[in-house]
């Protein structure tokens, strides 16, 4: 099976492919070689974005990824090749973040990497709230101008910053911002209510994440199941135990959606990754498979298409905007930390008179 249909990436006129080979598994929980084979077989299959980021392994992603399209049966400019900075990388806390400083060497160090002399796209992980935003983006603006990167994005941004970064660039003559990378599936709808209306203003491409819901969405959440077992479960158990009273409505949800898959002769995967890729704000979707397996179903669930009658029985299920988790959203929230709740705790470190 191969893909033929292609996209528009928001409004740079880049025509990418529905799915988007994601590598976070690769070089930690599948080997080289199993990871070199997908990367290939997605290659052969007609996918050709590759995304990684330097956090990955720290780099060992990004060298999986640079070995395997060396020996691809694809040449490497008819493939679009993204990676991302901002998570710290070794030991010393000053490579990380969203700074020139880093930024200049992050670039060099994922090119490297990646055996390459340019990157297709070049995203901020995620938002720096210790840098300027002005700063990133001037940094990002020079590399796109000396040929480095084509094309450069953020990723779960929210849809404040998203608006100010298009305002900075307007206002400074910068190139603004072409992607915004984030997660979005039938469990994690809150991208809906803003950062949605905000990318199509402004003509952003979003290639969005996690369809099945970090495995919420796989089939393996079902009322009466026992609890399925999986590394990111272990990694992250408050996310996923479904003994959890927050997480009832998740499993209650995961398993109207199952039923609803079974009854129009569809696998749940299937259910999921096709109303991804339906909404008309998605130019692609990213998988990450850690077997061929996994690879084949998800190829598979890219060319199944949803009836409206489908799809108002999964707003029935999940309302539109609905978010279970905060922690689905991807995101570090400053203002929703305790210290910045008012709620009259003494911030550490502040004067005794100004603890109120």
């Amino acid at each position: 099976m191969s893909l033929e249909l292609t996209r528009r990436l928001g409004r740079t006129g880049v025509r990418i492919s529905p799915l988007t080979l994601g590598t976070m598994n690769f070089g930690r929980w599948a080997e080289e070689p199993e990871s070199i084979e997908i990367i290939h077989a997605a290659v052969d299959a007609g996918i050709t974005v590759i995304d990684t980021a330097d956090a990955y392994g720290s780099g060992r992603s990004e060298e999986i990824v640079g070995k395997a399209l060396a020996s691809a049966s694809v040449p490497r400019e008819d493939l679009f090749l993204a990676t991302k900075f901002h998570g710290q990388i070794g030991d010393n806390p000053q490579h990380a973040g969203n700074s020139r400083r880093w930024i200049v060497q992050a670039v060099e160090d994922s090119l490297r990497r990646l055996g390459t002399d340019y990157l297709d796209l070049y995203q901020a992980h995620r938002p720096d709230p210790h840098t300027d935003l002005l700063e990133t983006l001037v940094t990002l603006d020079g590399l796109v101008r000396s040929g480095k990167i084509r094309y450069y994005g953020t990723s779960t941004f929210p849809a404040h910053q998203l608006v100010e970064a298009h305002w900075l660039a307007e206002k400074h003559g910068l190139i603004a911002p072409h992607t915004e990378q984030l997660p979005y599936s039938i469990l994690v709808r809150g991208v809906e209510r803003e950062v949605f209306p905000v990318v199509e203003k402004y003509g952003v491409g979003v290639i969005s994440y996690g369809p099945l819901a970090a495995g919420w969405l796989s089939g393996k959440y079902r009322i009466g199941v026992e609890q399925p077992v999986s590394q990111r479960a272990d990694l992250i158990p408050g996310r996923f135990d479904i003994a959890l009273e927050r997480n009832e409505r998740k499993l209650r949800a995961a398993d109207a959606l199952a039923t609803l898959a079974e009854e129009n002769g569809l696998s749940l995967v299937d259910l999921a990754v096709a109303f991804a890729l339906n909404h008309p704000a998605v130019s692609s979707v990213i998988i990450g498979p850690r077997t061929p397996e996994h690879f084949e179903a998800y190829l598979k669930a890219a060319t199944v298409q949803l009836d409206d009658a489908i799809l108002d029985r999964i707003d029935e299920i999940v309302d539109p905007g609905t978010q279970f988790l905060e922690r689905d959203t991807g995101q570090h929230t400053p203002s929703l930390q305790p210290a910045a709740l008012r709620r009259g705790h003494a911030v550490v470190g502040a004067p005794a008179a100004n603890r109120h």
